[in-house]
């Protein structure tokens, strides 16, 4: 990974996403707390913008009927307040689970933190209560709440689902805030969060484990991110919580338009602070290309219109640190052999397909190309010499010549015949020598003088004559042009 200063990774339009995984113990807030915070420092250390804990992170999630005792929810709120204290020495928005106790109903919320103050708080939309799971027993639904506003510590935030953090020193920078189950449901608050202009999305989870259960969290977090042109950032809970009916495997994700920049070790003994650097600049330019996302915001402008905005100020770290992302020196041609075998079989069949098309929509039976033994012009004879047989045509309907021109080695010019003849094709040559001279000299070229002079003219000249043979020949046989540029 290559080394930068902090700043410029800003300056170019990313932002760094952290997801920790502490150690918990059930029912012990204040070693919860001790434990989150230390991870809030290491993500604040390594220069990240928001971090984010696991569902009812402070309390820890496998209390069950223990939410209801004074003794956990005071703790609780106490430890709270240590995390609020704690954020004034911080630089990220810091992202906590708790249970709160507001108006005589209990909530699961995640609480939003950063530089001493509650920005605000969202409370889980959607409860499980099937199969393993019972949440309706302790909590009540967000979507049932009465009131959207609360005070807590002092101060009146904002508390809903509908609610976008948004730092105004890092353009583009928007976070939306949803707790578990609520990227389970077909369609999660975050979705209206990302039409309203959401582009960091974070996910408190607990989630215990369960067979293959890994592989579908995985499959959620990348979809929603790419059906949002967002980044998704998951925190599961994890070693520390009771297993008397579940176990946890403290996954950790971060995903940014379907691709995966991050993950956490599994059933990992110890607490982890995974870190991801999202392209911010590259997710606002999808959406300003993707008509669709825009029309589905106006489809839902109701919705749309009643996100709340919270404005965050924040200091934008200069420390140098490493990107935390990975560069593909190719980014259009996959690393793994694998992948980039699938990929070249993709783009083969596809330029196949689109040529069978063409010639089966037209009615014409042959095609012309020219073959100069090299990789592009290879690509696009094999190309050609399929399609004939998906058209049950014979290969000599392919009309392929070599043109070689003044650079012509002899070793192009014998492998673009071995390559002919080796496809059954109709195969020919053309010098076109005699008429690029012809052209030349009627430019006025010194080269026609017998000058050693090979200019952009010099070159276009011989690229000229090959394509104007091509077109010619295609009207001569009633064939179609067969382009072999840039292996298309």
């Amino acid at each position: 990974m290559t080394r930068l200063p902090f700043h410029s990774i800003y300056a170019h339009g990313f932002v760094r996403v952290a997801v920790g995984i502490p150690a918990v113990r059930v029912a012990d807030p204040p070693f919860n707390v001790a434990h989150t915070i230390a991870l809030a420092e290491r993500a604040s250390d390594a220069g990240a913008a928001v971090v984010v804990f696991p569902e009812l992170g402070l309390s820890a999630y496998s209390n069950e009927d223990l939410f209801h005792q004074d003794a956990l929810l005071d703790a609780t709120t106490g430890a709270v307040e240590d995390v609020i204290e704690a954020s004034r020495r911080l630089t990220p928005i810091v992202v906590v689970g708790a249970p709160l106790r507001l108006r005589g109903a209990l909530f699961n919320c995640a609480l939003a933190i950063q530089n001493g103050r509650l920005l605000g708080v969202t409370p889980k939309t959607y409860l499980p209560n099937y199969r393993e799971f019972y949440e309706k027993r302790q909590f009540t639904a967000g979507r049932d709440r009465t009131f959207s506003d609360i005070s807590l510590f002092g101060a009146t935030v904002p508390f809903g689902n509908d609610i976008v953090y948004e730092i105004g020193s890092i353009p583009g920078c928007a976070v939306h805030v949803e707790i578990c189950e609520d990227v389970w449901v077909p369609t999660p608050p975050s979705t209206y969060a990302a039409l309203a202009g959401a582009t960091v999305l974070l996910n408190l989870s607990a989630s215990n484990v369960t067979i293959a259960k890994a592989d579908y969290r995985r499959q959620l977090c990348a979809s929603q991110s790419a059906k949002c042109l967002a980044a998704y950032a998951y925190a599961a809970a994890g070693a520390g919580e009771s297993t008397t009916d579940l176990a946890w495997d403290g996954h950790g994700m971060i995903y940014e338009n379907g691709v995966q920049l991050a993950e956490s070790t599994r059933f990992a003994q110890d607490e982890q602070l995974i870190i991801g650097d999202v392209d911010v600049e590259h997710l606002l330019q999808e959406r300003m290309r993707m008509t669709s996302f825009n029309d589905a915001a106006a489809d839902h402008r109701e919705r749309v219109r009643s996100i709340r905005r919270i404005a965050v100020e924040m200091e934008v770290p200069s420390t140098r640190v490493e990107m935390r992302r990975r560069i593909d020196r190719f980014p259009y041609v996959p690393v793994d052999p694998a992948a980039r075998d699938e990929r070249c079989d993709e783009a083969y069949h596809i330029q196949v397909h689109g040529l069978t098309k063409r010639l089966a929509s037209t009615g014409i039976q042959k095609v012309v190309i020219g073959v100069s033994g090299g990789l592009d012009s290879t690509q696009a004879l094999i190309v050609c010499v399929k399609a004939m047989e998906r058209l049950a045509l014979p290969r000599a309907n392919v009309l392929a010549f070599t043109m070689p021109g003044f650079a012509t080695t002899e070793a192009t010019r014998t492998n673009a015949h071995l390559l002919m003849d080796a496809l059954g094709v109709t195969a020919a040559e053309i010098d076109i020598k005699p008429s690029c001279r012809q052209m030349l000299r009627d430019l006025g070229h010194p080269f026609a003088q017998g000058e050693p002079v090979f200019d952009v003219t010099f070159e276009n000249v011989q690229a000229g004559e090959r394509t104007s043979h091509l077109f010619r020949l295609a009207n001569y046989h009633d064939a179609l042009v067969i382009g072999t540029g840039d292996l298309s």
